[in-house]
């Protein structure tokens, strides 16, 4: 039969670092190119980096909570790292791609579960949202505006009041952040073939930033944000709590 190769790694805490050294004594530890899965110790937060940075390998992603809420990976209990990933379940995972303008600069970013535009001072924003083109709202005054895939919709969307999309639902959710003008709107739920374009209109005086998940830049005039299939992430789950289970669980709570 043949052995599975893993590649191991852990963020930088002592609880993280205390589980990989345990894991490695039993497990070789591959390389990304050379490994069959790829083994991720952390939170959610180290999680998003660690696929961002080793997708290229195109392997699958099995994670081990050690962080706070760890909705992207599994709970960390005793046990075999080898039986449990072969009785996992595997989630593909489509990221959004951002294409950032700032006066000097255009950067292509990707985030799996959300990106944010928020104000950068103490003015409040003043944004236009476009949707296939068709100007939807014309001047958003708040804290900013999100757009978030399912997996990210029970984040930093769900916190700002937005809906939570079903896994397998086909929409993005987009989200104003604390928004004043105009006062009532609550955000929409869009396709997922949409490109959405959120302009700044006041770069001087009410400068924004972009969060792409955790890359942020600073000082922009557009982001246009669609969904990108050519890029996909496989995550591991174990069968019994899941990433689908998990965001079915978040939609009746109450």
């Amino acid at each position: 039969m043949k052995s599975i190769n893993l590649h191991i790694i852990a963020d930088k805490t002592k609880k993280g670092e205390k589980v990989r050294q345990s894991l490695i004594k039993s497990h070789s530890n591959s390389t990304p190119a050379a490994c069959d899965y790829i083994v991720v110790i952390g939170g959610d937060g180290f999680m998003l980096h660690s696929l961002k940075k080793l997708q290229k390998y195109n392997k699958p992603f099995y994670g081990v909570n050690t962080g706070n809420r760890g909705f992207l990976l599994n709970k960390h209990d005793a046990g075999n790292i080898i039986s449990k990933i072969k009785k996992s379940s595997p989630i593909s995972l489509y990221p959004l791609e951002a294409k950032i303008k700032t006066a000097n600069t255009t950067k292509k970013i990707i985030a799996i579960n959300e990106v944010s535009i928020f104000r950068h001072s103490k003015q409040t924003t003043k944004l236009e949202i476009q949707l296939d083109k068709k100007k939807r709202i014309k001047e958003l005054v708040g804290d900013g505006v999100l757009v978030a895939t399912p997996a990210g919709s029970t984040a930093y969307n769900l916190s700002a009041k937005g809906p939570i999309l079903n896994l397998d639902s086909q929409y993005l959710a987009v989200t104003p952040i604390s928004p004043f003008n105009p006062r009532g709107w609550r955000g929409a739920i869009v396709s997922n073939q949409s490109k959405i374009i959120i302009k700044n209109l006041d770069s001087k005086k009410r400068p924004v930033n972009a969060v792409a998940d955790n890359i942020e830049v600073k000082h922009i005039k557009t982001v246009e944000i669609k969904l990108n299939k050519n890029k996909k992430f496989i995550l591991l789950y174990n069968k019994k709590f899941g990433l689908k289970e998990r965001n079915l669980a978040e939609q009746f709570k109450f």
